[in-house]
């Protein structure tokens, strides 16, 4: 079963000095698409993705990509990955396109193929109107789309991001979102972050670790019905007094966002949403949108633990 996976991680552990960054890690991946690592920073999400990657070697356990053993078949195994590090590994001093046509060559793309592999994959990522600037003159957003080209110039199975939107601003983060999406129509693509709605936005199963260990592994629907919602967003023509929404059961806490827009944190369950819409048309508040929030990531965390 192993030889026909994409990644297979069994029993993975690793110590530095006495204190051990994960313990036990083990999942399988036999489909493409895009894979969710979260965990909150110092988790062991970049611990994982080191060994998994062959950067690292662990204690215990084992990594098998497409079947080959990255301990037994180094080579092998690398060679069937693509990898970009939260550091992306980029020679500032060199051009796009000498830069990844430099990639190609350690990844022994043959000669005859590189010219091809290079246009196809800084278009794939949308640098190729980039191909002649120095690298230190592109924005952050533009450096990062070449350290993804540099993961994938020769068609990996497995893609592994660490933490790849990290530092962008709102734009390049949803056109770097793209680009994993379009990458993961072939690839796997493991994406961590420690950021929630970064997972939530573009993944299809999530893994969750916490102090080294999974606490959760399924897909992001079963992890949205199975985390709880905690707050809601409101917002009214006729808002409300803070204590007014404080006096209905259950709601702990209101945040001013913006004209006629609240955040209501609760507790004991959804069902307050109810009360919320009933007071409003009793009261004549105006309600025109509710919208069910999940908690933060550390809030996400104290469930999980509380169910486990």
């Amino acid at each position: 079963m192993g030889a026909e996976s994409i990644v297979r991680v069994e029993g993975l552990s690793h110590r530095y000095s006495r204190d051990w960054a994960i313990r036990d890690i083990s999942f399988e991946v036999d489909s493409v698409g895009v894979v969710g690592l979260l965990g909150s920073n110092g988790a062991g999400k970049s611990t994982t993705m080191n060994i998994m990657c062959g950067v690292l070697n662990q204690t215990q356990g084992s990594v098998r990509i497409g079947g080959v053993d990255m301990r037994e078949d180094p080579e092998g195994a690398k060679a069937l990955l693509g990898f970009l590090p939260q550091n992306a590994p980029l020679h500032l001093e060199l051009t796009v396109a000498e830069y990844l046509r430099y990639c190609g060559a350690i990844r022994n793309i043959p000669g005859s193929r590189l010219t091809g592999a290079l246009l196809e994959v800084m278009e794939t990522c949308g640098v190729a109107h980039f191909a002649g600037r120095l690298i230190r003159n592109l924005s952050g957003g533009y450096r990062q789309r070449v350290g993804i080209a540099q993961a994938i110039i020769h068609k990996p199975k497995v893609v592994v991001l660490d933490e790849p939107t990290n530092g962008l601003d709102p734009n390049q983060i949803i056109e770097v979102r793209r680009l994993i999406k379009r990458i993961s129509e072939r690839s796997l693509v493991i994406f961590s972050s420690h950021v929630l709605t970064e997972v939530q936005a573009i993944c299809r199963d999530v893994m969750m670790i916490e102090q080294g260990r999974i606490v959760f592994a399924d897909s992001m629907h079963a992890f949205n019905n199975y985390v709880v919602p905690d707050s809601m967003r409101v917002r009214m023509d006729n808002a409300p007094s803070v204590q007014d929404l404080l006096d209905i059961n259950g709601i702990t806490q209101v945040e001013a966002l913006n004209e006629g827009s609240l955040r209501l944190r609760f507790q004991g369950g959804i069902e307050i949403s109810k009360k919320v819409v009933e007071r409003s048309v009793h009261l004549g508040w105006g309600l025109r949108e509710i919208v069910m929030e999940k908690g933060s990531l550390d809030e996400v965390f104290a469930q999980l633990s509380r169910k486990k």
